[in-house]
């Protein structure tokens, strides 16, 4: 899955706001989602995570203009692409 999502932030900002959404978010999925990787390089985040027995994995890009998501559904994920980029646009979105 690869997205692409303006923003309108400097990307210190971008990076900001990503890092305290994902803290506020996860006190809500606990006992769903296990965070397996979360790494910051500069403006980049390396990922995994595990829900449903499932295991996701990508990065997410911050420049200065958008956010990059690359991602790897599970094969039985895949059909639902369309409605798993909408959730994540959605919650991007919730960061402004």
């Amino acid at each position: 899955m690869h997205l692409q999502i303006p923003h309108k932030f400097t990307q210190p900002q971008a990076v900001d706001r990503v890092k305290k959404g994902l803290l506020q978010a996860k006190p809500q999925l606990q006992g769903q989602v296990k965070i397996d990787t979360e790494v910051w390089q500069d403006n980049m985040l390396t990922f995994a995570f595990t829900t449903q027995g499932k295991q996701v994995t990508g990065t997410l890009k911050i420049l200065k203009d958008e956010f990059v998501i690359d991602a790897k559904l599970p094969l039985l994920w895949r059909m639902f692409e369309g409605k798993i980029q909408k959730a994540v646009e959605e919650q991007i979105k919730a960061l402004s």
